[in-house]
């Protein structure tokens, strides 16, 4: 993998796969509540919130109201609070709705006092645009951040569309 300015991680041409790992000072509990709450994840998902009824089978629908509709999918796997496995379709541009679906995989694991979690996004066309994937590491660590600290993190994906929420 290689860095890439804008998207923050650039895949081999021939990769499919990209996978993240972080830990933080949590329960698995409060991790899948950050995950699955659409107020909590505005704050560390550059603004993008989502909305599910989180059963297996059903839809969710990430967007900024009002402002941008980010990615829809199916909840194929929803298992509280260890993994949840969904499709992901980015809607943020003609250029990203033309990769078509891929997956992501979120796994939580608990270690001690913190938990493990592992995200994994495959199923990623051979030469995916890097905004596919490239923004989990500004997504991962905001997330570490406010669970650990309870503030947000400014990162470059935080200021594009939160400052157009507001």
């Amino acid at each position: 993998m290689q860095r890439h300015q804008e998207a923050g991680a650039l895949l081999e041409p021939d990769d499919t796969t990209a996978v993240y790992e972080i830990y933080i000072k949590t329960t698995p509990d409060r991790l899948w509540e950050a995950i699955t709450d659409g107020d909590m994840r505005a704050k560390y998902s550059f603004g993008v919130g989502i909305e599910s009824d989180w059963s297996q089978g059903s839809t969710y629908r990430s967007s900024v109201p009002d402002v941008i509709d980010i990615a829809e999918g199916e909840n194929l796997e929803v298992d509280p609070p260890r993994r949840l496995v969904q499709t992901f379709t980015a809607l943020w541009s003609d250029q990203v709705k033309a990769a078509g679906t891929s997956r992501v995989t979120w796994e939580i694991e608990p270690v001690g006092d913190s938990c493990r979690l592992t995200v994994v996004h495959d199923q990623l066309p051979e030469s995916a645009n890097g905004e596919l994937y490239g923004g989990w590491p500004m997504i991962l660590s905001g997330l570490k951040t406010l669970l650990e600290t309870g503030e947000e993190l400014t990162t470059p994906g935080s200021l594009r569309y939160s400052q157009a929420a507001g």
